[in-house]
């Protein structure tokens, strides 16, 4: 019997904090030896020489087979998006279960159990409240907490999705108390929804002016009241796909006084801009996200807000909708307004080449920040860490082999997804990976696909201090006990 399962020989290893030339050795699943020169046998061996050893991406941030609450149908199933994130060098995605309002949320996040069997890498759920009843917030989600979804997903816009100020109160409290993290998707509902009725209401309802309805103020606005509630309860947060200078300048602030707010950003406000979505309807279609890209400025301003460390983690924000079904993007129609065309764009497979291409191959970050952006921070956020986001004795073999100095040109056609087009068409990246690892398993070896549905696990996570509250509130007042605690800080 050999001694390992895999060895990796001869590879750069690039953690989120340091680089080493190391042999990698895997056994059962996980890291078993970590050396210079690893001897010993192994039914299988992978020459990494020449290439970087990284821990496999964390896509903290993707739909997958999920119902829509807008319109549309989801084009992804739970083999297709995680074989295509496997592709594209990620091993772990945290996806959603979507609560439907008037109704409860344990059946639903049942059936998403049920869907994710398929998975084809590891998995976890963060939770969409958007009807946060007594039933809900004081039985339900303390029970899903304690069964390991430890974060909880809100809007702050969307008609069917929403939650108001004090309903978002009320979703922090139950967040706090039990020990999870909030996640939110921050833009002015109301503006928004004024802008849009007054542009389509004048005839302007090309994809084109979806950027005017909600501009980088709607964004900027809801970043800081959200901020705020979030200091009333003293409950830590993550802000969903910031765009733009204003929301990180928002952000940053915050984190300054010692708030507890994460932020995260996607390729696609890396590389598209409010131009994009200019032209006919189904181009503008295929980039038309929320919230909108920005401008070539913000997009500068994101790099400097990454390196800053305002911005900790990249995500996809992974939301297919096919453009030639009629469930899909256009699925109000081929002449709806921007209004009605589905949100989102697919980036599974994409997200870590063009983080690397845009960010490492262009001289914006360093090898370890990418890692940190794209696998450690995400674990270390979510609950994952160490056993995922590093390369380290214990931690799972999800590893993924990176060309730096390959130059691949995506396409259609190239790419896994279940989805009939990708919004990066023709775009020239540098860097891909060459060899991705779940627990050990290739799912990927140089465009040959050895994914198998089921193969992923369910990632159960359990209260971690990453997210512990500070413990300060701003007035002697407790509200998560209804205690004054004159004299105190401590929550």
């Amino acid at each position: 019997m050999s001694e390992y399962d895999v060895i990796i020989k001869g590879g750069t290893v690039v953690n989120a904090a340091d680089t080493q030339q190391a042999d990698i050795g895997i056994k059962d699943g996980r890291i078993v030896a970590l050396a210079e020169k690893l001897s010993g046998s192994a039914a299988r061996t992978i020459d990494a020489a020449g290439r970087y050893v990284l821990p496999g991406g964390i896509d903290s941030h993707c739909h997958i087979q999920q119902p829509s609450s807008g319109g549309g149908q989801n084009a992804e199933t739970w083999e297709s998006g995680t074989r295509s994130a496997a592709c594209g060098g990620t091993t772990t995605v945290i996806a959603f279960a979507a609560q439907e309002k008037g109704k409860g949320v344990k059946h639903m996040v049942a059936d998403y159990h049920e869907k994710a069997k398929q998975a084809c890498i590891d998995y976890s759920f963060h939770i969409i409240l958007n009807d946060p009843s007594d039933e809900v917030m004081e039985t339900e989600i303390p029970e899903l907490i304690e069964s390991g979804h430890r974060s909880l997903k809100l809007f702050m816009t969307y008609p069917k999705n929403r939650v108001d100020d004090k309903q978002i109160l009320r979703i922090f409290e139950t967040a706090r108390r039990h020990q999870a993290l909030v996640c939110v998707h921050a833009e002015n509902h109301d503006a928004i929804m004024y802008m849009t009725e007054k542009l389509v209401g004048n005839g302007f309802g090309n994809t084109k002016y979806h950027a005017w309805c909600k501009p980088p103020l709607v964004e900027r606005e809801a970043c800081q009241r959200i901020i705020m509630l979030s200091e009333l309860m003293d409950l830590p947060i993550q802000i969903f796909h910031v765009t733009c200078e204003e929301a990180a300048e928002e952000i940053r602030r915050a984190q300054a006084r010692g708030v507890k707010v994460f932020a995260e950003t996607c390729p696609q406000y890396f590389v598209l801009t409010a131009d994009d979505l200019d032209g006919d309807q189904r181009q503008g279609a295929r980039v038309l996200c929320s919230p909108a890209p920005r401008s070539v400025a913000d997009q500068q301003a994101l790099w400097n807000h990454v390196r800053m460390g305002t911005i900790g983690n990249v995500t996809s924000d992974h939301a297919p909708y096919n453009i030639d079904a009629p469930d899909g993007k256009f699925w109000a129609g081929d002449n709806a307004p921007f209004s009605q065309i589905a949100n989102g764009v697919p980036g599974l497979e994409t997200r870590m080449p063009i983080t690397f291409s845009e960010g490492v191959a262009k001289g914006r970050i360093d090898l370890q920040t990418f890692v940190a952006l794209t696998s450690t921070n995400s674990a270390k956020l979510f609950g994952l860490y160490p056993k995922k986001g590093r390369i380290g004795i214990g931690a799972d073999a999800d590893i993924v082999i990176w060309d730096a100095e390959k130059k691949q040109t995506v396409t259609q056609d190239m790419l896994h997804h279940d989805t009939d087009y990708t919004p990066y068409e023709g775009m020239e990246v540098t860097g891909w990976p060459a060899v991705t690892l779940s627990r050990g398993k290739v799912v990927w070896n140089d465009g040959e696909v050895g994914c198998e549905a089921g193969w992923g696990q369910f990632l159960a996570r359990a209260p971690y201090d990453y997210i512990k509250p500070s413990g300060k509130f701003p007035t002697p007042f407790n509200p998560i006990t209804g205690k004054i605690e004159a004299g105190k800080t401590e929550g």
